[in-house]
């Protein structure tokens, strides 16, 4: 897959609180931290998923460092959602200090 030339973008620390988040990395990323609520497919995942894909006005889309949401961002828009990047992805969330969740019973962290 090509990289997007331009795919809006917000910075994790503007992300609105009640945002609707596709979280689009691998299951051993997810479970070691994510944002509550947020939905998980993984990005191979997504053109198979489509229907599981979150309604949101728009969809919020991350990653761990902003590369593979870009894409997804990039690949949503073209199907007609309003997906919007989050730059920096779950390193810059983790570093804003906004809060995430895990799987595994330990504190959260960003792998």
């Amino acid at each position: 897959m090509m990289m997007p030339q331009q795919v809006p973008s917000v910075p994790a620390a503007e992300v609105p609180e009640d945002a609707v988040v596709l979280d689009v990395r691998e299951d051993d990323e997810w479970v070691a931290g994510h944002i509550e609520g947020a939905t998980h497919i993984a990005m191979g995942d997504v053109p198979a998923r489509l229907g599981e894909v979150p309604d949101g006005d728009p969809i919020y889309v991350t990653c761990r460092a902003g590369g593979r949401s870009a894409r997804v961002t990039a690949w949503l828009n073209q199907n007609g959602y309003d997906a919007v990047n989050v730059a920096g992805g779950m390193g810059e969330w983790d570093a804003a200090g906004r809060p995430m969740v895990s799987e595994t019973g330990r504190p959260p962290y960003v792998v």
